[in-house]
């Protein structure tokens, strides 16, 4: 597997479920370094993460301009390794690029995600989310505030903020120009994760993904706001694992 796009935090799991897990705006595949540690227990889960252009240490690479292209180069760097049970885990934008990578590998006619977790994000429409259309560096840093998260303390820091400002820009940049025309819903079972405190995906948005998918559909709502993840990798941990390990859907 390509280690430019795809990193572990633990050793190779032969034979097990793949967890591929899609970074939000702005982030690394190190925000999923404690969700994977939580699932390092969860035995039969081979857990990744997407390491996006234009950040860590793919900055010298252009950020892509569009989730479409985004979406599009994560499933010719995977679509060799659909050969065994995968799932996705996105997060806020992970979650639209998770969504739009499936749609890419199923248009392939490759196998499918054995289910979707889609986190902090509302199904999308055939309109930009009016969140995401910023229109300035300011904007940009207001929003990022707003939503919290322990990413947002980095702002402070100018040396840092000049490293994580042209990935902010550029995936932003792409939110404001996604929109989808899917029509059929994803042969895909899905669940949405929200928290019950997030100031732009309200729990009944957060439902509207029940829509996208012909199969089976779950809602799990935590205490807390955008990233309720940063506070509870332990419970979506566990609902990961009761998910693909048991079957069950909590």
């Amino acid at each position: 597997m390509n280690r430019t796009w795809f990193r572990r935090f633990g050793p190779a799991l032969e034979g097990g479920i793949r967890l591929v897990c899609f970074p939000h705006a702005g982030a690394s595949a190190t925000a999923y370094l404690g969700l994977s540690r939580s699932l390092a227990d969860s035995r039969g889960l081979d857990v990744l993460a997407v390491q996006y252009p234009g950040r860590q240490d793919r900055r010298q690479e252009q950020p892509l301009r569009t989730i479409d292209e985004l979406a599009r180069s994560i499933a010719d760097e995977f679509a060799p390794f659909t050969d065994r049970p995968y799932s996705f885990f996105g997060h806020s934008m992970g979650a639209v690029v998770a969504y739009e990578t499936t749609r890419r590998l199923l248009e392939r006619r490759l196998p499918g995600p054995e289910r979707l977790f889609l986190s902090g994000r509302g199904a999308p429409g055939p309109r930009p989310s009016a969140h995401d259309r910023l229109d300035s560096d300011a904007e940009i840093l207001a929003a990022v505030r707003r939503l919290g998260g322990t990413g947002s303390a980095l702002l402070d820091d100018p040396e840092l903020l000049d490293m994580v400002l042209p990935a902010l820009r550029a995936d932003y940049g792409a939110l404001a120009r996604y929109t989808t025309d899917a029509a059929e819903p994803l042969p895909v079972p899905l669940t949405a994760l929200v928290g019950d405190a997030d100031p732009v995906v309200p729990v009944d948005t957060a439902t509207a993904w029940r829509a996208r998918t012909s199969r089976d559909f779950a809602l799990n709502v935590f205490t807390g706001g955008h990233f309720y993840l940063d506070a509870h990798p332990a419970e979506v941990a566990a609902v990961i694992a009761s998910s693909l390990l048991t079957g069950s859907t909590p």
